[in-house]
This record gives C-alpha cells, structure tokens and sequence, in this order.
C-alpha cells in the first residue's frame, strides 16, 4: 500500500502563490507516473500536472507557464508550485500515485482558494 498526504494549501489573494506538497510512503515500488487532480466547485476533476519516471512532465492548458511540477526523491515528496493564482484555480488539490500495473493511490486533498 501506499499512503500520499498533501498539504501546502490555503487562501491567497489573486496573483498570489502556493506550493503544495504531497508526501508518499509505504511501497514505493514500480511507480510509473505521479500528479496533481484538482476538482473546483461544480466542476469535474482535472487533470493538472503529471511528472513520469524520466522526469517528463505535462500540464493542463489552464496552468501552463504558472505552475510546476517537481519531485524531491530524497525527501518522497511531490511538489506544485503556483505562480499567478486565479479563482477559476480554486479547488482541492489531490496528489495521485499510478503503479505499473494500473494501480491508483490518492491523498486526501488539500484546499486551495483563490480571490478576486
């Protein structure tokens, strides 16, 4: 099993930044892709960075050139940095593990409000 916890989220003012953090333990084996989900009031959950095995990244066309995603191996931790916050980037925050088999570990969410 995996366990993944988030944390780093808040209220910002617009413009402002965020970085979240997503701590991983357990077994960490054949792990192919992390990501960051967010899910917005009334709205489906996005898919809104991912970081692979060979360090490749990709983000939705919503965060590009304002967030980023990276990994610290050392410390197990998933981050997203968030540059130019806006409201439409309110949400929880939910960091995803995906195993080479298909399986899927989530965390908890953490909450991210942005105001205008």
């Amino acid at each position: 099993q995996v366990q993944l916890v988030e944390s780093g989220g808040g209220l910002v003012q617009a413009g402002g930044s965020l970085n979240l953090s997503c701590v991983s333990s357990g077994y960490m084996n054949n792990v192919v892709r992390m990501g960051w989900y967010r899910q917005g009031p009334g709205r489906e959950r996005e898919l809104i960075a991912t970081l692979d095995g060979h360090d490749k990244t990709t983000y939705a066309d919503s965060v590009v050139g304002r967030f980023t995603i990276s990994r610290d191996h050392a410390r197990n931790t998933l981050y997203l940095q968030m540059n130019g916050l806006k409201p439409d980037d309110t949400g929880v925050y939910r960091c995803n593990l995906e195993k080479l088999r298909g399986e899927k570990f989530w965390g908890q969410g953490t909450q991210v409000t942005v105001s205008s």
